[in-house]
């Protein structure tokens, strides 16, 4: 929303990296200390969302049909006690400008295997482990710890 005066206009933008949006979402979220974060859904989102919920990054999700494009709301997990959150650091490894690819022989180890690699692979939306399970590479997405 933008302010002109006493009008205001709702400039929908393009965005050019959603992936980055999706990351960048989550990030600020934990960083405010937010219990949910509503997200602009898509495939590879929802994909995604599901993996964080596999490996115990997040503490639950919900997709919304409610509008054309549908919204992902995540529940973030923090610490009980010491309201840290999971998820430590997301990061965007292959950008629209330089993909990133790894093979079998070549799979990142994030934070000495205490982390994951999210990819994209010919068999959908997976970890580096699952992928180095079923022996295919793919491009990494990002690092998640």
């Amino acid at each position: 929303m933008v302010r002109e005066g006493n009008r205001c206009h709702n400039y929908n933008k393009m965005n050019t990296d959603p992936i980055a949006d999706y990351l960048t979402r989550v990030r600020n979220a934990i960083k405010a200390n937010h219990r949910i974060v509503e997200i602009p859904a898509s495939n590879l989102k929802k994909e995604m969302t599901k993996v964080l919920f596999d490996k115990g990054y997040i503490a639950n999700y919900k997709f919304e049909d409610t509008t054309a494009q549908g919204i992902i709301k995540i529940a973030l997990k923090y610490n009980p006690i010491t309201k840290v959150p999971a998820i430590r650091t997301l990061m965007r490894i292959s950008k629209p400008g330089l993909r990133q690819y790894a093979g079998v022989g070549n799979m990142p180890r994030v934070l000495n295997g205490l982390g994951i690699a999210i990819l994209s692979t010919s068999k959908g939306i997976m970890t580096d482990k699952e992928a180095a399970k079923l022996n295919i590479g793919g491009e990494v997405l990002c690092h998640v710890y």
